[in-house]
């Protein structure tokens, strides 16, 4: 009698979800990423997700802060609208302080 399958490995891993320029609205395309991180965290029991925010250079510092927390805040809060444990989550932002991708000022 063969042995039962093996569970599906769970490993931390990354889903990267695009805004349009100077927006911070989940896009179809969007949603469909934070739709696959939910059931990607919900299926393995993730008990930790870390949602960081970021945004280009374009713009003051001060105000894409404020921006790449309200992008973080939006993906946080469709995961936990797809049912993700909101005590699992830990949502932190980076502005143009720390960008996705290294570009140089003011470039979108």
């Amino acid at each position: 009698r063969p042995p039962p399958p093996a569970a599906p490995a769970y490993e931390s891993r990354e889903f990267v979800v695009y805004f349009p320029f100077d927006q911070y609205v989940l896009t179809t395309e969007a949603q469909a990423v934070v739709q696959q991180a939910a059931d990607y965290a919900k299926g393995g029991g993730a008990t930790r997700i870390v949602v960081t925010g970021h945004t280009d250079t374009s713009g003051s510092d001060a105000y894409n802060r404020r921006l790449s927390e309200r992008r973080a805040k939006a993906v946080a809060d469709g995961l936990v609208g797809m049912g993700v444990n909101a005590t699992a989550l830990a949502v932190d932002w980076k502005g143009e302080s720390a960008p996705a991708v290294a570009t140089g000022d003011g470039v979108k």
